[in-house]
């Protein structure tokens, strides 16, 4: 679905994810069904009965159909692919769950203020071409009290944990050969460190963000 917001420039630094590419993406992820339930289930854990949470990004879905599956969530997903707005609203549909997919920009996030309870983003912020305006817009539509997470590749992973995430995925060959450059040569470039987060957050209302790392990734949390 389409939610009118003012115009801006490209909103992602890397290749539009449409058409073949998302397809191909959303092939490969869903044999991580298993850590998307996993994460989901870390999620509801924090949340409240009939609380409303926002995806940004996300993609085919399968993180916002997994937490849908879990309780009585209002659950919102905001994407700049309309490829994966399709597939993700047909995986919503296949799921048996309700989810609303809608188009619109990370950094003019097109719902009114104080809406959410939960934001998460997963494996895309390093792709926001204004991360620091994303993050503002995140404070804004959270409701006093609430909580942002984000998950995605550090700027300091190592190349032998990227190879141990990628054989975890249990892919084929070429696919497996395929994800470890893009996640060497290209995902990895537009990462960010540590720091660099802290440096986003104190730029915006958020003010600070409590950050852990672990395998390649930081997990990033925001508290409005």
């Amino acid at each position: 679905m389409d939610i009118a917001s003012k115009p801006r420039g490209k909103a992602y630094k890397s290749l539009p994810m449409e058409g073949m590419i998302a397809t191909w993406y959303a092939k490969n992820t869903a044999n991580l069904r298993a850590d998307f339930e996993a994460e989901a289930k870390r999620i509801a854990a924090r949340l409240e009965p009939d609380a409303r949470v926002l995806e940004i990004a996300p993609g085919p879905g399968y993180l916002a159909i997994a937490l849908a599956k879990l309780g009585s969530y209002r659950i919102t997903g905001l994407d700049i692919s309309r490829s994966f707005v399709r597939i993700a609203t047909e995986n919503a549909f296949i799921a048996g769950v309700k989810v609303d997919f809608h188009h619109g920009d990370a950094a003019a996030i097109p719902f009114p203020d104080d809406s959410f309870d939960f934001i998460v983003c997963r494996a895309a912020f390093k792709n926001f071409s204004d991360p620091t305006g994303a993050l503002a817009e995140m404070h804004n539509v959270l409701r006093p009290g609430g909580e942002a997470l984000i998950i995605d590749m550090s700027r300091d992973a190592s190349n032998a944990a990227i190879d141990d995430v990628v054989d975890n995925m249990k892919l084929g060959t070429i696919d497996a050969l395929m994800t470890r450059a893009v996640f060497k040569h290209s995902l990895r470039k537009r990462a960010y460190s540590r720091a660099d987060f802290q440096r986003m957050a104190a730029a915006t209302p958020f003010g600070k963000a409590e950050i852990k790392e672990e395998s390649i990734g930081l997990e990033v949390w925001l508290r409005k």
